[in-house]
């Protein structure tokens, strides 16, 4: 299993187990959340730009309630 170099977010106060991680690996991304740092996810960059689109245009703003 390839070993990932994960990096933490910026909003990630105090080091506590509620970060937001992520890893880069070639042309490929892996997420996860310390509080359960073995679920990765893995996706490409061209995915997660798309998502990350989608959720700063409100596509995703009906699900919240």
């Amino acid at each position: 299993m390839y070993e990932y170099t994960w990096q933490r977010s910026s909003f990630c106060s105090g080091g506590g187990n509620n970060c937001l991680e992520v890893a880069a690996r070639g042309g490929d991304i892996a997420i996860r959340e310390s509080s359960e740092p073995e679920a990765i996810v893995s996706t490409d960059r061209t995915v997660l730009r798309a998502f990350v689109l989608a959720v700063m245009d409100g596509k995703f703003d009906h699900l919240l309630g």
